[in-house]
């Protein structure tokens, strides 16, 4: 098995934000479930950055149909969180875990 690094970003729409996990084009045959390992990358940056503060901080500086970049996530198809690299204005965030 070997690590892969997942991009994340928010998307904004007039009704909602959606996180967006980017997966790459080359992916470790590891990862069977999509659901999974999304489910898994949103639970990595939930659990170290402050979910309100970042999707406040969009909301104030961002528009309707924009996509913003929040960081990267790599992890091992078992699970592991091998690094991770957010945006530095969400790692200062107030209430942040990083």
């Amino acid at each position: 098995m070997c690590a892969d690094t997942f991009g994340v970003s928010v998307h904004l729409t007039d009704e909602e934000l959606r996180l967006v996990v980017h997966v790459p084009s080359e992916i470790d045959s590891g990862w069977t479930d999509p659901e999974a390992f999304q489910s898994l990358v949103a639970s990595t940056v939930w659990a170290r950055l402050d979910r309100r503060s970042v999707l406040e901080t969009i909301v104030a500086e961002h528009d309707p149909g924009e996509t913003v970049t929040v960081g990267t996530v790599t992890l091992e198809p078992d699970g592991t969180v091998v690094d991770h690299e957010f945006a530095e204005r969400f790692v200062n965030a107030p209430g942040a875990n990083s």
